[in-house]
């Protein structure tokens, strides 16, 4: 393999890497001004006293497992992943929401880079309901604490 060869095959190499290194979303921050980050605890006694749920991930992720009780309100987001996001960008249904803004609702994805729930709490938030919690650790802690599914 002469010279010219091989660096044709090290920069396809490289590129190749580059091309499949996954891109990593940023962690939701931990707080949300306005709403209350909750945990899988006080989220079942919120669901036990009939607060509404919000799953705000795709319709496949919902019907393939969610928190028992909980309705499906998709996050459809465009915008970006940070707390500064542009929700004009993004589609979220408001009117799903119980019209007493005062009434509490618990929103929640799948934790860690899902920024839906983040996204939904804010939205609501800034529509000014204000009893929004936003249960960061979603599916994943509630799956693992072994809690009630459909």
């Amino acid at each position: 393999m002469n010279k010219r060869s091989l660096m044709k095959c090290t920069a396809a190499f490289a590129f190749s890497l580059i091309a499949v290194t996954p891109v990593w979303a940023a962690e939701t921050p931990p707080t949300l001004a306005g709403a209350k980050v909750i945990q899988a605890e006080e989220a079942k006694k919120l669901l036990d006293g009939g607060v509404p749920f919000y799953d705000t991930r795709v319709a496949a992720e919902y019907a393939e497992k969610t928190i028992k009780g909980a309705h499906s309100l998709v996050y459809r987001e465009r915008s970006a992943k940070s707390a500064d996001f542009d929700a004009s960008q993004d589609q979220f249904d408001l009117t799903k929401l119980p019209a007493n803004k005062a009434a509490p609702v618990v929103f929640f994805c799948n934790a860690g880079t899902c920024w839906r729930s983040y996204k939904a709490a804010a939205v609501a938030v800034k529509a000014g309901h204000t009893q929004v919690h936003w249960f960061r650790g979603g599916m994943p802690e509630w799956t693992a604490k072994g809690l009630p599914t459909q």
